[in-house]
């Protein structure tokens, strides 16, 4: 009997979901927990695993549609692997092996161009027709390599790519947006319409924090297995401003203020589908490892796609990095409900004036935004110059001072 392969539950107020890739195609034989496709909600990415094995024998909704929370979306035939089959490669964007070798067969019999199964599923994805690549794969075959440097070429001379073109050959392509870009744009306008906020700057002098990096930099990798990075002595700051500015670390709710004492700090990082916020939970709680480990355990799984739900939820203040990617300055948007977020930029060699000589230091901008509501411009520009103090001078963070 067959079974039905329905939307799963996902948290509350989340009533449906994106579908992103099939692990499999009709046809294909799959084990006992396997991935079967990869779903978006409006907070995180998450794969549906196999109920049984068996094979699959049909699918309902495809890649890019929308689907209801308890929809049937396919269904499974369970079973032994029948004689000679391979189970559904568990990759994302993989397909049947043998699927994979019979549509290579037919094309080369057919003297056609031979199109690997990878580049024909980014071709559908761009819009970019096979005329229009460049074959370099041995015997003329043509390579997902091959489809992503001509989506790549017409990235630079069009900001969208089409599937279709004008009288004048200019391109344009139109596609639905995805379930976690539509909620990032819903909570930025939100907290633009909602929220009074402000930008306040300052500069860090991060001379002592690359110091004590260089100099233990290798007992911290030998004791602790990670590296010690500028994160984790940004979190540590926050904690020890929010402790001293509670107002930043307290949210608006309704005609109320609440205050709360405990730290749940959310970090901003670039994930497969767009950037997420996961939070570490009570950071003041955690050592500068910790921190570290669960920052780098974070960047790899949101580019794997594989972030809890749980974990995005709640968080008291945020801190975004911008500098990973050459930010020189930025006005940070805060996340609601919260009424603060720290920004972070690159790390620029600079003249600064230090005892009445011009000096080179590393320095960095950084930005506090925060809801002017329940924040007032004394705790915030005082907050962030807290933030500067403590990393200047890293030892504050042992004496609390």
């Amino acid at each position: 009997m067959s079974i039905d392969i329905k939307v799963p539950t996902v948290g509350e107020s989340i009533n449906e979901v994106f579908i992103g890739e099939w692990h499999v195609a009709e046809g294909d034989w799959i084990e006992m927990d396997q991935p079967l496709v990869g779903l978006e909600t409006d907070k995180a990415t998450f794969d549906v695993p196999a109920p049984e094995s068996g094979i699959i024998t049909k699918i309902t909704k495809g890649a890019g549609e929308e689907a209801a929370i308890g929809e049937i979306i396919g269904q499974l035939e369970p079973g032994e692997n029948p004689g000679g089959s391979e189970p559904a490669e568990a990759e994302a964007g993989a397909t049947k092996a043998k699927a994979d070798k019979k549509t290579e067969s037919k094309t080369a019999s057919s003297g056609e161009q031979i199109v690997m199964p990878a580049a024909a599923r980014m071709m559908a994805e761009t819009g970019i027709a096979a005329s229009d690549v460049t074959a370099t794969g041995p015997g003329g075959r043509l390579l997902k390599e091959d489809v992503q440097r001509a989506a790549d070429t017409s990235q630079s001379s069009s900001q969208t790519p089409s599937t279709a073109a004008s009288e004048n050959g200019r391109l344009e392509k139109t596609v639905p947006m995805s379930p976690i870009r539509r909620r990032i744009a819903e909570r930025l306008v939100e907290a633009q319409q909602n929220a009074a906020l402000l930008t306040t700057f300052n500069e860090i002098d991060m001379s002592a924090v690359k110091d004590a990096r260089a100099r233990y930099k290798d007992a911290f990798i030998k004791k602790h297995d990670v590296k010690l990075g500028f994160m984790s002595f940004f979190v540590k700051a926050a904690v020890a401003a929010l402790n001293e500015f509670p107002q930043v670390n307290a949210q608006v709710r309704g005609k109320e203020m609440v205050y709360y004492n405990y730290y749940d700090i959310g970090i901003a990082v670039g994930g497969g589908k767009g950037l997420i916020v996961p939070v570490l939970r009570n950071a003041e709680r955690m050592s500068f490892a910790e921190v570290e480990k669960t920052i780098n355990d974070f960047g790899r799984r949101a580019q794997e796609n594989k972030i809890g739900i749980e974990e995005l939820q709640g968080g008291t203040f945020t801190i975004t990095n911008g500098g990973v990617y050459g930010s020189l300055l930025s006005t940070p948007i805060v996340n609601p409900p919260q009424s603060g977020v720290l920004g972070m930029h690159g790390i620029i060699d600079r003249p600064i004036a230090v005892n009445g000589e011009v000096v080179i230091r590393p320095m960095m901008y950084v930005a506090l935004t925060y809801d002017h509501r329940i924040v007032d411009g004394r705790e915030a520009v005082s907050f962030l110059k807290r933030i500067k103090e403590v990393i200047e001078d890293p030892a504050r963070l042992v004496l609390e001072v």
